[in-house]
């Protein structure tokens, strides 16, 4: 249950939380507008604080798009897909995904798309040579990588087990 006094904080208050909140960890606008809602701080002054962030350089989205792109891609192995759906679910704009996935260099990308294709494949158990490939592709469709590498892929990594 919350204390009354944490209901009823005042703006300069809001903004010194929301400040630190901020400079923990990059943030986008959907995270900070719900964690003023939390605190129970009125529209108006939502706005105030949100404006306040973007002046001091707290809250930048295409920074956060950027910072979200290569830590997902780094840490997790997401694919494009994957990051695009996710900044999009975060309202993202066009503009800051495009400069996010401008993040990931294309040897990057595909050296990390070729270890975890070929990890999940010498991982996959299945005896049935068509079960393995759905496994992986599922697997690589999840992460979030196009469908054309997947394919050329798959298919490659099923023909050198039949070499």
């Amino acid at each position: 249950m919350k204390q009354t006094s944490d209901l009823f904080i005042t703006t300069a208050e809001a903004k010194r939380k929301l400040e630190y909140y901020c400079s923990y960890q990059e943030r986008c606008h959907t995270e900070v507008i719900a964690k003023l809602r939390k605190l129970g701080i009125t529209d108006l002054q939502v706005d105030e604080i949100v404006v306040h962030l973007i002046h001091e350089n707290f809250l930048n989205e295409e920074r956060f798009a950027t910072s979200f792109a290569r830590g997902k891609h780094r840490m997790s192995s997401w694919g494009k897909n994957r990051i695009v759906s996710e900044l999009k679910v975060r309202s993202i704009s066009a503009y800051n995904i495009k400069k996010a996935l401008e993040e990931l260099p294309d040897e990057l990308y595909l050296d990390t798309f070729e270890k975890i294709s070929i990890l999940k494949w010498n991982s996959t158990q299945d005896k049935n040579p068509a079960n393995k490939k759905k496994k992986v592709m599922d697997f690589l469709y999840r992460k979030g990588y196009e469908s054309d590498l997947i394919l050329e892929k798959t298919a490659e990594l099923q023909r050198e087990k039949n070499r």
